[in-house]
């Protein structure tokens, strides 16, 4: 109920839509019977709403129909979905040009002002193919007409606002969406399963809001991007780079475009239709990252002027990088996708992930403080998926690709310096001082191609580069890759999620932190292990201690008992007395850097935060006690970091009980960790592992079983069917609704439901689907069909029904008769055919909701089903 108060207040609805939101989710049918014109109005817009995104859903296990439901509704919530079906309004899109860049809006009015009121996608896209205005198709490529998305995050943490904009300033329908770039792509991703015509267009406003030094903005809007701005009256405030969700999130989109239109990315990788972000960040050279690695990102004042002047002159393509005629300039997808890859790299620390410099924490911001000395194994598992489909998109190329210069050289650098590393990496670990050579050489090339787009504020021109040399990169980075995972593997059977690196005089070397969720989620959806390999880490995993036994699930990290503050800032009598000074300044009475408190103990002082304080005071020290401080300057220093281990802090996640803290279960976490599983059962089933699939789709149904909608109001903390962020040791499930979880499993259900899209065409393996789903008898199944009208379809005993991009399927059992599809078409013509693969004509209807297609109907023995191995 609050979360419908919340919604009516932020959209100044009225008191009507609670009733009608509340009557939607609990009963969608009831619509018709309710008690006024207003509510049933209300109810009717959610549902269709819903019905857009798949919602409804019909079989025996209720409570699975009823959290699917919900799940979608907050994906919905936080990302949006489609105003209508596949089309485009005119007005809406020609609007959105002139917002963006007036310059491209005024040369094509013409154009702009012939289109049709109302036009299908594909047919906006077939009138501007023939445009010559390469601006005007970059624009039209990342255009997305989303409805009800909401302006940030969650509602609960006092830095976000939170808003969804239905009307404009005059009361007109809007078309807006707006949200921080985690959230956003991540509930994308689900979204564009059921939409996927729109899959290359979310690409493009991926790769169009990247930046040109490899990162990605705070913020995406329709009306274009933001960033953070240090404000000194904030303290919530910073700046800094959230780079971390850019690959896996760019691979999902890239996967679903490859798999439901294969030859479309194929088809942009030269086309120069994409941009570069421009925001005034800068990060410092490869010296200063190890200087100081918590302080690398600078604010370019001068900069952001000039990007404010500019938007003031042309549109939101002002905060876009300009080549010199003032015009956005634009490069092909194939260097869009090697730049943040680039980036990444520039970063690498052999046996031990990413290194974390760019003032932003890494995907669990609960590990903050790990920002400057952290290193992520997440991102670089991440990057080993990321790798392997590059070098598949551009298998079959044989022409060079255009890159802009800078990137071309950034590009031979790295490729050179993986080679080299490539050549010295064997089956154990790297020596510290090769290790810090390796990230020297990545880190300079990184360096350098900083410096000089920084300078030029852009490039210089473009070059051909060699689809061999790009091949010759990626199978050098998976190697490298591959050679840091095996490295992570623990003694207790898992893998390592983040690392600490140790720097002293060109030597690096790498320390494990305790066993993570996330990193064990990571290393299962690389590709680095084999199905069957995925078992033993799973198994591992419930017998860790991260494994939670009174929720059924999984913490993010083992729980832990912490110290008392009285415990905390001792130094020992065998410390003190190796370093006299320490003595020296305890005799003359001297407490300003180690005092001995009532007890004898001794403790630094507690006027200092950190080591940079300690140094500040020994600096004052010099003239009371002179050459004496330099000669203790660096043992005390190596005594305060061993007394405090700082460089172990992670943040919230190991001093906090709460927002994923110590104890706390991650609901997002523990989706990824199903949907993961989920994607190593099917690699095992397409590879007639039948061992690996019965193991892994009994784990993936145990760790199933702990979300919340399996489990007593009481024993949840909240209503099980919907999803929260998170459960605390000390409490029940807190924060609904603002969680990625939902994203998670609305793909994790049509996987377990059996729908697989593979080379543009559409099958139906319901290898992970239990015969309990299966209702038991008659039963209706009513839904909005693609063309807005209510429907039912009669269901016999030993069925089920769900809808996908708003079509009917209906799963029947049937052990007298081969697998067999069935299409009822719009024409009343009826189409049998052998198995449960969609042609690809046909599925192109399906995808493209064309209406043509009304219900498909799918019969199978029970033996296709899956039966859980252990009962």
């Amino acid at each position: 109920e609050k979360q419908c108060w919340q919604i009516v207040a932020d959209t100044q609805q009225t008191q009507k839509d609670v009733v009608a939101l509340r009557l939607a989710l609990t009963d969608p049918a009831a619509v018709d019977d309710a008690i006024s014109a207003d509510v049933a109005e209300g109810s009717d817009h959610l549902a269709r709403i819903m019905a857009g995104a798949d919602g409804f859903q019909c079989t025996a296990e209720e409570t699975v129909a009823v959290h699917h439901y919900a799940n979608v509704l907050f994906n919905i919530l936080r990302g949006g979905v489609f105003h209508d079906q596949n089309r485009v309004a005119a007005k809406d899109f020609a609007a959105t040009i002139r917002h963006c860049n007036h310059r491209v809006h005024d040369r094509n009015r013409g154009l702009l002002e012939r289109l049709p009121s109302t036009l299908e996608l594909r047919e906006l896209a077939s009138e501007l193919a023939r445009c010559p205005d390469l601006q005007l198709r970059r624009l039209a490529g990342e255009y997305l007409p989303i409805t009800f998305g909401r302006r940030h995050g969650d509602p609960s943490r006092p830095w976000n606002r939170f808003a969804i904009r239905l009307q404009d300033e005059y009361g007109n329908p809007l078309l807006s969406y707006a949200g921080n770039w985690r959230d956003i792509f991540q509930n994308w991703e689900a979204l564009a399963f059921s939409f996927p015509e729109f899959i290359e267009h979310m690409i493009a406003k991926f790769v169009n809001a990247s930046t040109i030094d490899g990162y990605n903005p705070y913020r995406i809007m329709k009306e274009g991007i933001d960033w953070e701005v240090e404000e000194p009256d904030d303290p919530w405030s910073y700046i800094g780079y959230w780079g971390d969700h850019q690959i896996i999130y760019l691979q999902k989109l890239l996967e679903l475009s490859s798999r439901f239109h294969p030859a479309r990315l194929h088809s942009l990788l030269r086309e120069p239709l994409f941009c570069y972000a421009n925001v005034p960040y800068r990060i410092k050279p490869f010296g200063a990252l190890l200087e100081d690695p918590k302080n690398t990102v600078d604010y370019d004042e001068r900069l952001a002027r000039e990007i404010d002047r500019r938007v003031a002159d042309i549109g939101a393509d002002g905060k876009l990088v300009l080549a010199d005629d003032d015009q956005v300039y634009q490069v092909n997808l194939v260097e869009k996708l090697l730049v943040p890859l680039l980036a990444k790299l520039g970063n690498l620390v052999v046996d031990g992930g990413i290194w974390l410099n760019t003032q932003r924490p890494e995907w669990n911001d609960a590990n903050n403080a790990l920002v400057g000395h952290g290193l992520s194994m997440v991102t670089l598992c991440y990057m080993r998926r990321y790798v392997e489909f590059l070098a598949g998109l551009i298998a079959g190329q044989s022409e060079s690709f255009t890159l802009s210069t800078e990137v071309s050289q950034w590009l031979v650098e790295t490729a050179e310096a993986l080679a080299r590393l490539r050549a010295t990496t064997g089956p154990a670990p790297l020596d510290p001082s090769s290790r810090y050579q390796a990230l020297a050489e990545l880190g300079e090339a990184a360096g350098r191609y900083r410096a000089a787009v920084y300078q030029g504020e852009g490039f210089s021109g473009q070059t051909e580069q060699s689809v061999d040399a790009i091949r010759r990169l990626l199978a050098d980075a998976l190697h490298v890759i591959d050679h840091s995972i095996a490295t992570n593997r623990r003694e207790d059977g898992l893998f390592n999620a983040y690392n600490l690196m140790h720097l002293d005089d060109q030597a690096l070397d790498t320390e494990s932190l305790y066993p993570m969720l996330e990193g064990q989620v990571a290393v299962l959806s690389s590709g680095a292990i084999a199905p069957i390999d995925a078992v033993a880490v799973l198994e591992a995993l419930f017998d860790s201690g991260i494994y939670r036994p009174d929720q059924r699930t999984f913490m993010l990290y083992p729980d832990r008992k912490l110290p008392s503050f009285l415990e905390k800032n001792r130094i020992s009598e065998e410390q003190a007395a190796a370093l006299p000074f320490i003595g020296q300044m305890l005799a003359r009475g001297d407490e300003r850097i180690v005092l001995r408190d009532a007890d004898g103990c001794c403790r630094f002082s507690a006027e200092f935060s950190n080591v940079g304080d300690l140094h500040r005071e020994l600096d004052r020290l010099v003239d009371d006690y002179g050459r004496e401080v330099e000669a203790a300057r660096r043992p005390l220093a190596a005594l305060y970091e061993s007394v405090f281990n700082h460089k172990a802090f992670t943040g919230r996640s190991g001093t906090m009980f709460g927002f994923e803290g110590l104890g706390s279960v991650y609901w997002h976490m523990v989706a990824k960790l199903l949907l993961a599983v989920q994607e190593n059962f099917f690699d095992a089933l397409e590879r007639d592992d039948d061992t690996a699939c019965g193991r892994l789709g009994a784990l993936y149904y145990r760790i199933r079983e702990g979300l919340g909608f399996n489990k007593t109001p009481s024993e949840y903390g909240a209503f099980p069917t919907d999803p929260y962020s998170h459960t605390p040791s000390h409490s029940g499930a807190q924060q609904p609704g603002m969680t990625g979880q939902v994203k998670e499993e609305i793909i994790t259900r049509f996987g377990e439901l059996g729908v697989v899209v593979d080379s543009g065409v559409a099958r139906f393996v319901p290898a992970l689907l239990r015969p309990a789903e299966f209702i038991t008898r008659p039963q209706s199944f009513r839904y909005l069909d693609v063309a807005g009208k209510w429907r039912s379809i009669e269901l016999p005993a030993g069925s089920l029904a769900f809808t996908w991009c708003q079509v009917p399927i209906v799963y029947r059992l049937d052990d007298t008769r081969p697998p067999t599809l069935e299409i009822l078409r719009s024409d009343g013509s009826r189409q049998a055919c052998a198995g449960t693969e969609l042609a690809a004509e046909s599925s192109t209807e399906l995808f493209r909701r064309s209406g043509a297609i009304l219900r498909l109907e799918v019969f199978f023995p029970r033996t296709a089903l899956f039966v859980d191995p252990v009962g």
